[in-house]
């Protein structure tokens, strides 16, 4: 008898059996992610930074892992009866049963359909197998208060309740000063609140889950004036075995740069994500359901919410065509885009020009490479699907022809609809080379020093771009540059950066190209401004705060470090909101 059945009823019809197997499967995945996740106050408490890095890959690749181990169970128990659209359809509808009262239900649902794909290698979407629901909202119907600490706010010794609310967040780290760090939330409420009135803040509610990434612990929460209410978040940092409060969130642009979808994924230890969800949504109301779900850590589940809404949106507007993505085509992806909805959709082509000499294979690993990086707020988050099937109608002319002719080998043509095998789908940004065009001097001039700030805080993550034309990144609506091209992208220990030699000769000196050898994975930082196609206004606003870029020894020393494992701090938000 298979290990995974001897503890179910032999009386049981099969597709309660299997049910219960894969229900079970969930939940041990469910187990060992939790497991991950709660070492993540450790990590912040012992100052283990490698660690938390080595966690949150082994966390990404763990649903993976416990779908495959799953399938293995699943295979040699079911054998002749493993591709049974009838019983897969009876396990289905007991497994909704087992699972219909949780709060959890959708992230088990999503479970089963990733297993029920990758068993019927499913084009599109198999109604008779899968969960199919596109047209709910799944945290709607979501009524259970996720557990939070409340504190009434004395308007006569307001520091006292913030030193009780920090101390009730225990660390087995000491704070250098849990006066000092309430007394400066106070300040910094006072400040930011002052359109309230005298004595804003009534009362603050914050999640009894302690939310890690990177190197910071957050307190996530709401604080509470006599009419409204507004986000509140205590961001914590441990300096040299001390606890200090570094920052204090209110605005709700600002959280929502530090729940961006170009930025690593949180460590929070939720007993249940939906109701979590369900709150975060409350500080957040633009922030779409699918990347809230992304940025806890459940990435699946992101991407079943992802394809939800954006298919609703899809077939309410049945007169809307798909068509090319503005900015300057890409030589490796046919990019294109629903103008009404904030998604591009990225498909490989089947040959690249010069001079890209890469493969699909190479394409694809790297695309799989930034999945498991830490992004630090630079990087777009890109989710891949696979066999989307849309109408042959929904396509312009001219992203017809060029999916047919240029991509062909990664699309099938199925009667009235186009199967794309493998699309990377990303939020829509606004291409910073149109961008530049489009903005006043000022805000042009700020734009490229942010651009220039991306590369170092990439840098200093270990991450190289390869391709740092304007094109290749955009701008965030936070005015932030992200970077979303990622063919060429490498790690910085993985480069050569090197002096550009000075010319001995007329010849020399006049030649096109190099007199000298360059190898594959040299780099010549002097050149970076010859390229970069910058007018020469950003350009100098660039090179006087960024200049450092643009010299091989910079990072020449940044490798050195990088390869002793020090990784430079990379904040969430920008100085001016750090506490005195």
């Amino acid at each position: 008898q298979p290990i995974a059945l001897r503890r179910y009823d032999a009386a049981m019809e099969p597709a309660d059996i299997y049910a219960n197997v894969i229900r079970d499967a969930f939940e041990d995945y469910h187990a060992r992610f939790a497991d991950i996740t709660r070492r993540a106050k450790l990590r912040f408490e012992t100052r283990d930074w490698a660690s938390a890095r080595e966690d949150a890959v082994e966390r990404i690749e763990l649903y993976d892992q416990c779908i495959a181990e799953c399938m293995l169970r699943l295979q040699a128990t079911l054998q002749g009866r493993a591709h049974d659209r009838t019983l897969w359809s009876a396990i289905r509808d007991s497994y909704d049963q087992r699972i219909g009262g949780l709060i959890d239900r959708e992230l088990y649902k999503t479970f089963y359909n990733t297993l029920t794909r990758r068993f019927f290698k499913t084009n599109g979407v198999d109604a008779s197998v899968e969960f199919v629901a596109l047209d709910i909202e799944p945290t709607d119907a979501i009524t259970h208060p996720v557990a939070r600490h409340s504190y009434a706010i004395s308007d006569l010794r307001p520091t006292d309740t913030f030193a009780r609310v920090l101390g009730d967040y225990h660390f087995n780290v000491p704070y250098a000063h849990r006066t000092r760090c309430a007394a400066a939330i106070v300040v910094r409420l006072q400040d930011d609140l002052a359109h309230w009135g005298d004595n804003p803040v009534r009362s603050v509610e914050l999640l009894d889950t302690v939310f890690y990434r990177e190197r910071r612990a957050y307190l996530i929460g709401r604080v509470f004036g006599e009419h409204r209410f507004t986000p509140f978040v205590i961001a914590l940092v441990n300096h040299n075995g001390q606890l200090r409060v570094e920052a204090v969130l209110t605005a709700r642009a600002d959280v929502a740069q530090l729940f961006s979808y170009s930025r690593s994924y949180f460590h929070a230890d939720l007993a249940t994500v939906g109701d979590a969800v369900v709150f975060l949504r409350t500080i957040l109301p633009n922030k779409p359901i699918d990347e809230i779900y992304t940025v806890l850590g459940r990435a699946k589940q992101g991407k079943t919410e992802r394809f939800r809404t954006f298919f609703r949106h899809f077939a309410s507007n049945p007169n809307e065509q798909l068509v090319h993505a503005e900015g300057t085509p890409g030589m490796v992806m046919a990019v294109f885009t629903l103008p009404s909805y904030p998604l591009v959709f990225k498909v490989i082509r089947d040959t690249f020009a010069y001079p890209k000499e890469m493969t699909r294979a190479d394409v694809e690993s790297k695309y799989s490479l930034v999945f498991h990086l830490d992004r630090v707020g630079r990087l777009l988050d890109a989710q891949p699907y696979r066999f989307l099937r849309f109408p042959r109608t929904r396509f312009s002319p001219a992203l017809l022809e060029e999916l047919v002719t240029r991509c062909a080998n990664g699309i099938t043509e199925d009667g009235d609809d186009i199967i794309i095998h493998l699309s990377y789908v990303q939020r829509r940004l606004r291409p910073l080379n149109l961008y530049l065009r489009e903005q006043k001097p000022d805000s042009a001039r700020l734009a490229a020093i942010d651009y220039g700030q991306a590369i170092k805080d990439m840098a200093r993550n270990n991450i190289f771009p390869g391709d740092m034309l304007l094109k290749n990144f955009g701008m965030s609506r936070h005015g932030r540059a992200v970077f979303y091209d990622y063919d060429e992208v490498c790690l910085v220990t993985d480069c050569t950066f090197r002096d550009y030699p000075e010319a001995t000769s007329y010849e020399e000196e006049m030649s096109d190209g190099p007199w000298f050898y360059v190898g594959p994975k040299d780099v010549f930082p002097e050149r970076f401004p010859q390229f970069l196609g910058l007018p020469a206004e950003q350009a100098a606003a660039l090179k006087a705060v960024h200049g450092d870029l643009f010299r091989a020894q910079w990072w020449r020393d940044l490798q050195a470090k990088l390869r002793e494992g020090e990784y430079p701090d990379t904040p969430p938000y920008p100085d001016s909101l750090r506490l005195a």
